[in-house]
Order: structure tokens, then sequence, then C-alpha cells
């Protein structure tokens, strides 16, 4: 669904009548509403998307797919930015509980490990995690 700006309350909001004001959409299943609050409004590092990866064919579509035309500079951990500024976590569904394991070590492994990656790979978290 898509809601435009209307002549009342220009003088407040400055977007010209017509223009998008929200859009709704569902991504894998979750709604998500987006406003348009114009260019005062810039995208920060404070909010990003998480996607929540079962496989590593799952990690490569969505890196691949979010990140085309991204900034590569900002790629580390997991992180990405898209070709719009806007900050992606594409994790494996798995990390959590490497990261939070019974073994303070082992999720120290797996925390190193992530900390050299750009794109997380679920093989070597696992691996780093002893397994």
């Amino acid at each position: 669904m898509i809601a435009r700006y209307g002549k009342t309350g220009e003088e407040v909001h400055g977007q010209q009548p017509g223009s998008v004001m929200t859009v709704e959409f569902t991504l894998n299943g979750q709604n998500f509403t987006a406003l348009n609050g114009g260019p005062a409004f810039k995208f920060s590092r404070g909010l990003s998307l998480q996607v929540i990866c079962e496989t590593q064919q799952e990690i490569d579509y969505f890196w691949e797919k979010l990140g085309a035309g991204g900034d590569e500079s900002a790629q580390m951990c997991g992180w990405l930015k898209d070709k719009y500024g806007l900050s992606w976590q594409i994790v494996p569904a798995v990390l959590p509980k490497l990261l939070s394991g019974n073994d303070p070590g082992k999720s120290a492994n797996v925390m190193q490990a992530m900390l050299r990656m750009k794109k997380l790979e679920i093989s070597k978290l696992e691996w780093a995690y002893g397994g």
C-alpha cells in the first residue's frame, strides 16, 4: 500500500503533494512500513535490517542481491550497505548459539573468526567453535 502526501500539512512536512509518504511491504512474511521523510533525514548505521539465513546458499543469495551496487568498503562481519545506503545484516541462524555457547573460549573463537570475515561463512564459524 502506498500513501501520498497531500496539501494538508505541507507547511510542516515540506513534501510536494502527491509524493510518496509511506510504503507498506512484506519481505519473507515480515511486514514493514517505510516513511519518506525527505532529504533532511539520512540513513545512519544506527538502523539496519537483519536477514536470518538457515543455509550458506541463502547467505550467498542475499549478500549478492542486497550488496549489488552498494558500498563494498562498508562490508564487514555480515554487514553490508545496499545501493541506497541502507545497512543490512546477513546472519546465519546458528550464530547466536555459537556466540553464547557453554564454552566461552569457543564462543570467543567464533567472534574472532567473524571479525575477520565480510560475508559470514557458516562452516568457518562452526569450525571456529570446534565442530
